[in-house]
């Protein structure tokens, strides 16, 4: 039959020499070649070397791999066929001949193990000529498909198309292969790869064309959800649940400012002369009345930010921790400042300094969530920004003075609900702390310096504040204790995970990849942020980025 390959090894004298050469000079063993005998496909009396183990498709990754192996093998052992009678061997790409027998034995050998009982069953029936389906039991997998052999030795499905002229050939008999096997994984997972990791239908629509696969859309899913690539490019991080408010936003009774969130925005157009330059704004954000503080940098570089943070401190006070994000100019302030306070020799220096010691906390790299309540506040003064009716390029003094009106504006926003029906009932805002009143407006009485006086004045200040913290204990707490997302609990990362780092800047399926070295819990035993090592470096990611 030409359609059907025939690696044989005849019991004759002459071919036995070829046996034990092939096998002598080019070590058919280590290709997966017994040196037992099997007949894959065969209609003559001959025994045909068995090229094809469980453990050979095993050990592919892809069908066009493991196809174009068994080629490749038929057409050595052909080959060698050939240089012993002295016939032309066969050269350059495989044919598409060679690639459809190469099918047949890989089809063949899996009909084999999968239906060895309906194979052996179904050779017989054929060879005696009787009814086919008769032969088979009722439990068999293949009972209902009215199963028969082709020429080569494939069991196929006889359907109800024999007589449909425009229906193409394999349709009319498909080919049938078992449900979890692994050369039927591979082809699915080729029409996969094929399609592009989408068009899911389409796909199984064209292996319904070519082969019977039982429950295919099934085993088709299954295929597609372990998909590496797929996985990748759906990959999304799982983070750990919300965590609860840091001390520093709860700290109360402490002076505005205490504790300081700090973070820059932009870049802004201004024209100076002739010239157009960038200048930046710095927000420095009150973590527990959400008071701000705006300043305007001429540039990003470590100098400009501390004159920034020196401006802060001199008009609001010396803060006692600053917490901003991981930017090489906070990072060089940071520095620059602590080698600073402690090269000061001169006494008032030492004392300036002294007072305004303080404690630089840096967020984890690419992780905006650990400072939103700072982020949220860069958004509203850029949205009041935008309602300014301010030329295209304002001199510095204007946007000096835009940012101060956007400032108090901001300050003063209320923190609680807004009563309607009470208007005596007035809702807290940041002012209140810093100025007295919701827009700093106070009643002018006049001043009485005696001792009662002065001692009533300070209880009146001592009670307002305590006013102010009741008030905001009472209203503006309670709101903070509802989490807005990551509501579940996770699988916390591991030391030893491998992970795929989230990069916003690359496509899906460029993400690096990295082994976790070391993990950072906070005080829930959450994990928050974690040490990953990756092929350019160790980097220092969020859990939310893994």
């Amino acid at each position: 039959d030409t359609h059907c390959f025939h690696i044989c090894e005849c019991e004759e004298t002459g071919n036995e020499a070829l046996t034990d050469a092939v096998k002598r000079h080019f070590a058919l063993e280590s290709l997966g070649i017994s040196n037992q005998s099997q007949t894959l496909m065969s209609t003559d009396d001959t025994r045909a070397i068995q090229i094809l183990t469980r453990e050979t498709h095993l050990k592919s990754g892809r069908w066009t791999r493991l196809e174009r192996s068994i080629g490749y093998v038929v057409r050595f052992v052909n080959n060698a066929r050939h240089r012993l009678t002295e016939t032309p061997v066969t050269r350059g790409p495989l044919t598409q001949e060679e690639l459809l027998a190469s099918e047949r034995i890989i089809f063949a050998q899996v009909q084999l193990e999968a239906f060895p009982e309906e194979v052996k069953l179904l050779k017989q029936q054929a060879r005696e000529g009787r009814e086919v389906n008769r032969a088979l039991q009722k439990s068999s997998a293949l009972y209902k498909l009215s199963p028969e052999l082709d020429d080569c030795g494939l069991i196929r499905m006889r359907g109800r198309l024999d007589t449909c002229s425009i229906a193409s050939e394999p349709l009319r008999k498909l080919v049938i292969l078992p449900r979890r096997h692994h050369v039927t994984g591979l082809i699915l997972l080729a029409y996969h790869v094929k399609y592009r990791h989408c068009n899911h239908r389409t796909a199984v629509n064209e292996l319904r064309a070519r082969y019977y696969i039982p429950r295919v859309l099934a085993e088709y899913n299954r295929i597609r959800h372990s998909c590496q690539y797929c996985k990748n490019a759906n990959a999304a991080p799982k983070p750990p649940m919300m965590g609860s408010i840091p001390r520093c936003r709860t700290a109360v009774g402490q002076r505005a400012f205490t504790y300081t969130g700090l973070d820059y925005f932009g870049p802004m157009l201004v024209v100076v002369g002739r010239r157009t330059e960038k200048r930046w704004g710095v927000i420095f954000t009150c973590l527990t009345t959400r008071a701000i503080h705006l300043e305007l940098a001429h540039s990003l570089n470590t100098t400009s930010c501390i004159l920034a943070i020196r401006r802060f401190v001199a008009r609001r006070g010396p803060p006692r921790e600053i917490i901003s994000d991981r930017g090489t100019n906070f990072i060089g302030a940071s520095r620059e400042l602590k080698e600073a306070v402690s090269e000061v020799n001169e006494d008032e220096l030492i004392c300036e300094f002294s007072t305004s010691t303080f404690r630089w906390t840096f967020n984890p790299p690419a992780a905006p969530h650990f400072g939103g309540c700072w982020e949220r506040l860069v958004r509203s003064v850029k949205q009041i920004l935008c309602k300014f009716n301010l030329p295209r390029l304002p001199s510095d003094e204007v946007l000096q003075s835009t940012l101060a009106e956007v400032e108090m504006i901001i300050n003063s926003r209320p923190l609680t609900y807004v009563p309607l029906n009470d208007e005596m009932d007035m809702p807290i805002t940041p002012n209140h702390l810093l100025l007295g009143s919701s827009d700093g407006t106070k009643r002018s009485v006049p001043f009485d310096d005696s001792p009662a006086a002065v001692s009533a004045t300070w209880r009146t200040t001592q009670r307002n504040a305590d006013i102010f913290w009741k008030r905001w204990v009472a209203d503006y707490l309670p709101t903070l204790t509802r989490r807005s997302k990551w509501f579940q609990s996770v699988r916390p990362i591991k030391e030893g995970d491998v992970v795929i780092i989230v990069d916003a800047n690359l496509p899906r399926n460029t993400w690096p990849k990295g082994r976790v070295l070391a993990v950072v819990r906070s005080g829930d035993g959450q994990v928050r942020r974690a040490t990953v090592q990756t092929a350019n470096g160790i980097l220092e990611r969020p859990a939310t980025k893994l």
